[in-house]
């Protein structure tokens, strides 16, 4: 039976599943709409909770925390909700091709560098109160774990946009782009090992080493003040912005040649 809500963040109450609480949690952080901050940083908290939790559990197994990670994301990428073309031309009011791109990436660099403003300024409290140091770990893998999955979701999306295809069941297709999220490149949806040979140990490797840099990168937020909120929060925009780039070139290069004016008029 799972714990009720109220009862969650009371001491001495554990959290039934770690696992599924992460993924709802994760689900809810990326689902689109506007989060109010407060609302935000709660369920950030949760998060941290969730997966201090989870890593406890694979400290106990001998995993290291890098695989650990890896395997805590590839349970959650088929949780991340992706937006069809209609939908998101919807949610964007209308708007489509370059344009529509321009937007999701706009949108997920704000939500990014909102997740590094949040998690630096909570690693920057803690910094300042030595007793509490040791949780703020928890809270930067929270942001890492969430970071991957709105730069995942962007990148899935603007295949959407660029109307590059990628087949297979749902889960198939989010390992896909997780894959592709490790190595910060497109999907080439001709190539046969882009979604059959998602899980292989090279990709599964990939994913590990892009998670650690990017913790790697959220660990420099642990500063005095607000140094770590405008640290956390610019160094995310810019990785997004980073991303964004590589993939729409990737995509461009694989778009079908637009038609002739005068296969248009007839």
């Amino acid at each position: 039976m799972a714990v009720p809500e109220k009862d969650r963040q009371q001491p001495g109450n554990e959290i039934a599943d770690p696992e599924k609480e992460v993924g709802e949690l994760v689900g809810r952080l990326t689902t689109p709409g506007e989060l109010e901050p407060a609302e935000r940083r709660k369920l950030l908290g949760r998060l941290a909770q969730a997966l201090s939790a989870g890593a406890k559990k694979a400290k106990e197994t001998g995993a290291g925390r890098g695989r650990w990670l890896a395997d805590v994301f590839l349970n959650i990428a088929p949780r991340i909700p992706i937006r069809d073309l209609h939908t998101l031309s919807e949610h964007h009011h209308g708007l489509t091709g370059e344009e529509l791109a321009d937007d999701l990436v706009r949108t997920a660099q704000k939500a990014t560098m909102t997740v590094g403003a949040i998690g630096g300024a909570l690693a920057a409290a803690e910094f300042a109160a030595p007793p509490l140091l040791l949780s703020a770990p928890a809270q930067l893998v929270a942001e890492t774990i969430v970071v991957a999955a709105i730069e995942v979701k962007l990148l899935a999306e603007l295949h959407e946009v660029y109307g590059v295809r990628v087949h297979g069941t749902g889960a198939q297709r989010a390992f896909a782009f997780t894959s592709a999220w490790a190595r910060q490149r497109g999907i080439d949806p001709l190539a046969p090992t882009s979604v059959t040979l998602a899980l292989g140990a090279a990709t599964k490797t990939a994913l590990r080493n892009r998670l650690m840099r990017t913790l790697g990168r959220h660990l420099t937020t642990l500063g005095p003040f607000l140094t770590g909120a405008v640290a956390g929060g610019a160094l995310n925009r810019m990785a997004t912005k980073k991303l964004a780039e590589a993939v729409r070139n990737d995509l461009r290069g694989k778009l079908p040649p637009a038609p002739r004016r005068d296969e248009l008029s007839s």
